[in-house]
């Protein structure tokens, strides 16, 4: 299955079912997940990220686990829209996961996500800590809800 821009991999997505985000950082992966009408993202958990395979055998039990049709991968654009070494890695990321699963991988813009969430824990008061155990996850949510927000947008114009 190729690795497709979320317009473009809409078409391989069931109408329903759950939906994993990714957020994937140098050293972590924040990883969010859909409820099975896609109109809700929460956060699920961070992985520490190892070695490819080991990091991929996380992300497959958990898809296997909550009945996923599909992953969102974040991908991280320069501001002027291009792309950088960040956004070839998630890229390369895709695509060795794609050799795993028969899943739909989708990319999402994800300029900024990092950011946006850091205001937020910071506007709600988390502790420097607290924002540091939960900004991966929270960057999923906002990666994956985008993401959400955007297929019910294309449904509806159908």
């Amino acid at each position: 299955m190729p690795v497709l821009p979320l317009n473009d991999a809409a078409a391989l997505l069931p109408s329903r079912g759950v939906l994993i985000g990714l957020d994937l950082g140098t050293k972590t992966i924040g990883v969010a997940t859909s409820d099975p009408d896609r109109r809700l993202a929460t956060a699920v958990t961070t992985i520490a990220r190892k070695k490819f395979s080991a990091d991929a055998d996380q992300l497959l039990k958990l898809a296997a686990e909550r009945q996923t049709v599909g992953f969102v991968l974040g991908l991280p654009l320069n501001m002027d829209g291009s792309e950088g070494p960040r956004a070839q890695s998630t890229r390369a990321f895709g695509r060795n996961l794609a050799a795993l699963t028969p899943l739909p991988i989708a990319l999402w813009d994800e300029r900024l996500s990092t950011a946006a969430v850091e205001r937020e824990l910071i506007a709600a008061d988390a502790s420097r800590a607290k924002r540091k155990a939960v900004i991966d996850q929270h960057a999923a949510v906002f990666i994956l809800q985008g993401a959400l927000d955007r297929l019910a947008r294309l449904a509806s114009s159908e």
